[in-house]
């Protein structure tokens, strides 16, 4: 049996996200003392690690609240209905990442053909790109004491 406090320590988190996991259904005290103190079984702990685990790998609440469902009714589920939810999951992640390689390779675009000079943003390659298209970035030319070299590979890959 542990206290709040208790289980908040083995598994390393707050009191505060126990208490936010029972307001969501996720996780309930077995059982409270006279005075009102949560108390929960090693069971409840169990079930906490497996609310934690199933959030490291990216799950929602909403999520771990289904995956909780079949875990409890495990028999009147298919192994197919739970790698379906992976499945399902793992394709959101891999379209996140998909996103976020296209920014990283248009914000990357966007800083090549910038020079970062101190003059003013008037023809600033950046604000232009954004102005119109950012697949048709011209490249800045302006006179800086930098690696002149660098400059102008990134400006003939760019533009």
């Amino acid at each position: 049996m542990y206290r709040i406090g208790e289980l908040a320590k083995q598994c390393e988190v707050k009191t505060d996200t126990l208490r936010f996991y029972e307001k969501h259904g996720l996780l309930s005290p077995s059982s409270r003392t006279d005075s009102g103190y949560r108390i929960y079984t090693e069971n409840d702990a169990e079930r906490l690690r497996f609310i934690l685990r199933a959030k490291a790998v990216g799950f929602t609440l909403a999520e771990i609240s289904e995956l909780l469902s079949i875990e409890l009714d495990k028999s009147n589920w298919a192994c197919a209905d739970v790698k379906g939810m992976v499945d399902s999951k793992l394709a959101h992640v891999e379209a996140k990442i998909a996103e976020l390689k296209f920014f990283q390779v248009s914000l990357q675009r966007l800083s090549n053909a910038c020079c970062g000079g101190p003059e003013s943003a008037e023809h600033c390659s950046i604000l232009e790109a954004l102005e119109t298209n950012t697949d048709n970035i011209k490249c800045e030319n302006h006179d800086h004491h930098h690696d002149d070299s660098q400059y102008t590979k990134n400006c003939q890959r760019k533009g």
